[in-house]
């Protein structure tokens, strides 16, 4: 049995996510990223249930519905590939979207954009972002390295599309000391109080 779990984002969430199934007495086959194979061939009504608490209780969410599943899966797609050095990914996002999930991009972009209220590509040029962030946050590359890295087409091309986001500069950005986004809020739409 497969569960789809949103949220998880990095090693550390597949670690949580099966250590609360592990305690629930179930076994965990597989962990990736947003899917969850279990030996077990189906849970029970109180079982489920069980699952779903536990893991909101620690920032997941059990996905029971399709394009929900869809859409985690996408998220987690996009998250890889901007994780992936720029000479292993080859293929454009649209190209590498649909090779990976073996779904039409069309239909992707648009259930995406539906659930989200954004694009795929502004999704991933965020994601983008926030490893660009991560990684001056680290100090390991020059900003020269880190466009390459990334697939950018030069310092320019990145600092200009970091400037549309985070309304600064790399260089401003890393002197100020700001602070991250989590990854599973990047690409959230924050509605102003009071709407």
């Amino acid at each position: 049995m497969k569960l789809f779990i949103k949220n998880m984002v990095c090693d550390r969430c597949k670690m949580v996510v099966k250590t609360q199934l592990e305690d629930m007495r179930l076994h965990p086959l597989s962990v990736d990223l947003g899917v969850i194979e279990l030996k077990e061939s189906e849970l029970n009504r109180e079982q489920l249930t069980l699952a779903k608490q536990r893991l909101e209780n620690v920032g997941f969410e059990l996905l029971e519905d399709r394009k929900g599943q869809i859409v985690e899966a996408i998220k987690t797609t996009v998250i890889d590939m901007v994780r992936q050095s720029s000479d292993e990914v080859k293929l454009k996002l649209s190209e590498y979207i649909a090779t990976q999930l073996n779904y039409d991009y069309h239909y992707l972009s648009s259930l995406f954009s539906e659930n989200e209220g954004i694009t795929i590509e502004q999704f991933s040029i965020q994601q983008k972002i926030e490893r660009v962030k991560e990684l001056l946050t680290y100090g390991e590359l020059t900003l020269s390295e880190i466009a390459y890295e990334l697939g950018y087409s030069s310092v320019a091309a990145l600092s200009g599309q970091f400037k549309k986001v985070a309304h600064m500069t790399p260089s401003v950005w890393k002197a100020s000391n700001s602070v991250r986004k989590p990854l599973d809020k990047v690409g959230k739409i924050v509605k102003p109080s009071g709407s």
